[in-house]
């Protein structure tokens, strides 16, 4: 059965999806067609017929017809035979279980497919397994079987059928028996007991306060869901026109639902905004649910479920599986090592099981023993092996049974989990459907400041768990209310995994201040722990998995009784593993691989060095740009042929007016982005994105970005860590001293101003003493006093024989900052140079006029005069200015603008850099030449400021 080896996502439940809509599915419908019938051969078995039909079931709440689309599947041979009516999962269709259905028919069984209410082809809207209306749909299904000749009868109206299916199709499986006693069989695979509880999971033991919302899934299903109006989802093909739900328009309103029932829409996105359900939602789930049935179910059934399944976990078989008792039903429980997050490493023992069990009551038997073991577990996969051992039981003894104590060692006081503001970051044990794959994700569930982890001593002798360990907690918090996560890791040396991805979310109702205990229900599973290695039971307050709270909170948490319960079982192996010796194939494989990926790289780095151009003239130069060129998909030609360069010892402002090409320029400068031509060099050294020489760089580009929850200190020594170089060559304590943070440097970034990240961010870049240091608005954030005390810090470095290169909009900062200026507009280079040359000159006299009325007078004693090279006027009325650049003595255009009867107020040689700045941008803007000599400089400078 394939929805055992390989269970599909897309094929489950979907009220999770729902939960995090902000759209939902496709408009999908019921369309007219007249039967169908074709010949198809089934894989290694007889023909097989099947007829394709639609089937009249009962009309929705507002009147609308629907109509199921189906397909039969006759047997070869003279019947009658036994049936098998077969549901899909969540978002599939009739074609997502057409292999199934072929082997149940080969088996000798009529078998009747369908596209469930609201899917595919169907018509109608999703209720997620409503008992009025997808159950009611079953009943009408299993009408369509009692009145075929060809179909074994065991009464009047009453067909001799089995109900089969996984997830979503697995609840309707047990929800049908429950609802109609004509069922005389049930396979129910990887679903659910009580869909509140599924979606809204609580492990502390008693409590019946729905727990944080499996977000991910949510997520998962959701983006799996979706799809353009007119098409299906599950591959049942498009939709006809005239097949869209009554109502529908197509409008996007209506594609906030999709094909959902409106009202249970509006309550599945109001829990995805609140993180917790109503209790209207609550009360729909349950009634949802084989919950309410399942003590009405007398069809023998069989109940499978996935050991790593972080959807649907094992509690809700077992829940199911208690029902049946309760009721006498003869049931077997099954736990594969498959499930919502992985394959079955045993699907031909799964298939077989099934197919047994419905071949026995489909023939009519209700003697014992039953057809399989009452109870069947699989052990993890062991080394050198592809396959899980499987063990078996003649009872089932549930999820407690046989326990053992382990000594568990708690912290010498109580830990403390933070939770950070906004829930984030989280922590991460599992990805749904990634579960089995192991993921080496301790370091990122383990989060500083935010988990706290209980060991057990060494095993002196090897240990299987079978169902679900408790531990108890002693919490105390902040706030009125503790989300935790809690999961179980095996370790061995120090290196921690979890043998299987499952976490336990506990969400406890707290008096803020006072310890309160809670016992946790781990997630059950199957767990062998070898001799020599340890439990360990690590808590969390985040979980990417989950909707956590977004309140700032702190739990105090440590052990209520430092004991780890064990469930333990001993059952008979019934299937040993496979011969084929996978690790040593995957060891193999990883060593191929490895040397692949090493080829590859030396292959890459030597043609990246037979392409790299190392210049030995420019060996001792911090930094060469030459001939730059970036052209952006849109044609916008944002670098066009910038050149400069920066020295030993200097401090160089980067300037320009938005869009100008600083920010393009400066990432082509640090390898981030690759240039259409040119090249920069750094120290001789080609830059590219991963170049070497980018070591001896420091850079904060576009602010600082540090771990909220850690502090400025341990936020520093993290980055240094992550560069794999020794910490002696950090310079921490310099650059501290940088930080001027004093005692906020151990208070976690969070409580930061921003002006205090920032000065955390020009310390981090400057870690290492890098030989060049790139500062992008450097001084953003910071007050008066502390940009005065960052001039003589950047001064000395860059006098030590480092180079500093600052971007930045503070001209007044740059000019007592920088030793050289470059300015940039339109992408290119305007001017470049020293900033003293560029703001005095022998030949330049600036004067300040008291009045803007007094610069005509002056202009007009000077225009025309021998000598006289250029005149500009800044008509500001509150500090007009004229400057003069001429070839005569100063003291005699002095006198002469004196004798025109202007007043003048100051008389100077120096310029500021923004009247520089300002200038040239203005002089390269279009009409600036020397043929609109009337158009005053502060008009163009206007315009500069306008843009």
């Amino acid at each position: 059965m394939q929805r055992f080896a390989r269970p599909r996502p897309r094929g489950l439940v979907v009220a999770a999806a729902a939960l995090s809509l902000t759209g939902i599915v496709v408009l999908a419908g019921a369309a007219q067609a007249a039967p169908v019938t074709t010949q198809l051969a089934a894989e290694n078995t007889p023909s097989v017929t099947t007829t394709d039909q639609f089937v009249d079931v009962r009309a929705e709440s507002d009147g609308s017809p629907v109509r199921l689309d189906t397909r039969l599947y006759l047997p070869a041979g003279d019947g009658p035979h036994p049936a098998v009516l077969l549901a899909h999962g969540f978002g599939g269709s009739k074609e997502s279980v057409d292999g199934e259905a072929k082997r149940y028919a080969a088996d000798g069984h009529v078998v009747l497919t369908f596209t469930a209410r609201g899917f595919g082809r169907s018509g109608g809207r999703i209720h997620l397994n409503s008992p009025d209306h997808e159950i009611a749909d079953g009943t009408a299904l299993l009408d369509v079987l009692a009145g075929r000749p060809d179909v074994v009868s065991d009464g009047p109206e009453d067909p001799r059928v089995a109900v089969a299916g996984g997830s979503y199709g697995g609840a309707f499986a047990l929800m049908l028996a429950g609802a109609d006693a004509r069922v005389d069989a049930t396979v129910a695979a990887i679903t659910w007991h009580d869909l509140g509880a599924a979606l809204f999971p609580q492990a502390a033991s008693g409590s019946t306060t729905p727990g944080p919302y499996k977000q991910l899934w949510g997520t998962r299903f959701f983006t799996a869901s979706l799809g353009p109006v007119g098409s299906s989802i599950g591959g049942a093909g498009p939709t006809p026109p005239s097949a869209s739900p009554s109502g529908s328009t197509g409008s996007p309103a209506d594609a906030l639902c999709g094909r959902f029932d409106p009202t249970l829409c509006a309550e599945l996105q109001a829990a995805a905004v609140n993180g917790r359900p109503s209790s209207g939602l609550a009360a729909t789930l349950r009634r949802n649910s084989p919950r309410g049935t399942i003590d009405r179910v007398t069809a023998p059934t069989l109940l499978v479920q996935g050991e790593e399944d972080t959807l649907f976990g094992l509690d809700q078989a077992d829940a199911n599986a208690a029902g049946l008792a309760k009721a006498g039903t003869r049931h077997a429980v099954r736990w594969t090592d498959g499930g919502h997050d992985g394959a079955s490493s045993n699907p031909g023992l799964d298939e077989a099981a099934a197919a047994t069990w419905l071949r026995t009551y489909l023939e009519g038997s209700r003697t014992d023993p039953l057809p399989v073991p009452a109870f069947t577990y699989s052990l993890p996969v062991p080394r050198r092996s592809d396959a899980a051992p499987v063990a078996t039981l003649d009872r089932y003894p549930g999820l407690g049974a046989g326990t053992q104590q382990l000594t568990l060692r708690a912290p010498a006081s109580p830990a403390v989990l933070l939770t950070p503001p906004g829930g984030q970051p989280n922590s991460m044990t599992s990805i749904p459907g990634l579960g089995s794959l192991q993921l080496p994700t301790y370091r990122l569930a383990a989060l500083p400041g935010m988990s706290v982890a209980f060991d057990s001593p060494t095993l002196s002798r090897s240990l299987t768990v079978v169902g679900s360990p408790t531990v108890r907690l002693r919490v105390s918090s902040t706030g009125p209310e503790a989300t935790m996560f809690v999961s179980l890791w095996r370790v061995e040396g120090t290196d921690a995994v979890q043998q299987r991805a499952l976490t336990a979310p506990v969400r406890v109702a707290l008096t803020p201040g006072q310890p309160t205990d809670v016992t946790v229900n781990l997630p059950a599973s199957v767990w062998s722990m070898a001799a020599g290695s340890q439990w360990r039971v690590l808590v969390t307050s985040t979980d990417s998995a989950f909707t956590v709270p977004r309140e700032a909170r702190a739990d105090r948490v440590t052990l209520a009784a430092a004991t780890l319960t064990v469930p333990t079982a001993s059952g008979a192996i019934l299937a040993a593993t496979t011969e084929r010796d996978t690790e040593s194939l995957a060891l193999a494989g990883g060593i191929v691989a490895l040397l692949a990926a090493i080829t590859a790289s030396s292959l890459l780095r030597r043609r990246r060095r037979q392409r790299e151009v190392v210049r030995d003239d420019y060996a001792d130069v911090p930094l060469v740009v030459d001939s730059l060129v970036k052209t952006y998909a849109d044609g916008h030609r944002a670098v066009d042929d910038v050149s400069w360069r920066a020295e030993r010892g200097q401090v160089v402002g980067l300037l320009g007016p938005n869009g100008a090409g600083k920010t393009t320029t400066m990432r082509m400068m640090l390898g981030l982005i690759c240039p259409d031509s040119g090249s920069v060099h750094v120290l001789g050294r080609p830059v590219h994105p991963g170049s070497e020489v980018l070591g001896r760089v420091g850079a904060l580009v576009e602010g600082p970005g540090f771990l909220p929850h850690l502090t400025g200190r341990e936020n520093l020594t993290a980055y240094w860590a992550a560069t794999g170089r020794p910490a002696e060559e950090a310079g921490i304590d310099e650059a501290l001293d940088v930080a001027a943070l004093g005692g906020a440097l151990d208070r976690p970034v969070r409580t930061y101003s921003h002006g205090m990240k920032q000065r955390l961010g020009i310390a981090q870049a400057m870690l290492g003493k890098p030989e060049l240091l790139f500062l992008d608005e450097p001084t953003n954030g910071l007050d008066p006093p502390q940009i005065a005390a960052m001039r003589p810090i950047l001064q000395s470095y860059a006098a030590t024989g480092r180079t500093v290169v600052v971007s930045s909009h503070l001209l007044a900062e740059v000019e007592l900052t920088c030793s050289h200026v470059v300015v940039m507009h339109a992408g290119r280079v305007v001017t470049a140079g020293p900033v003293a040359d560029l703001l005095a000159s022998d030949d330049t006299t600036v004067f300040e006029l008291a009045s803007v009325e007094s610069l005509e007078p002056a202009r007009a004693a000077l225009a025309g005069a021998d000598g006289i090279r250029s005149l500009d006027t800044v008509d500001d009325p509150f500090r007009p200015t004229l400057t003069v650049v001429a070839d005569r003595p100063r003291e005699l255009v002095v006198r002469e603008v004196v004798a025109s009867g202007a007043d003048v107020v100051g008389v100077g040689s120096r310029r500021h850099l923004e009247e520089v700045f300002l200038g040239v941008i203005a002089a390269s803007q279009p009409g600036s030449d020397d043929d609109t000599p009337d158009a005053s400089l502060i008009e163009r400078l206007r315009q500069v400021r306008a843009r």
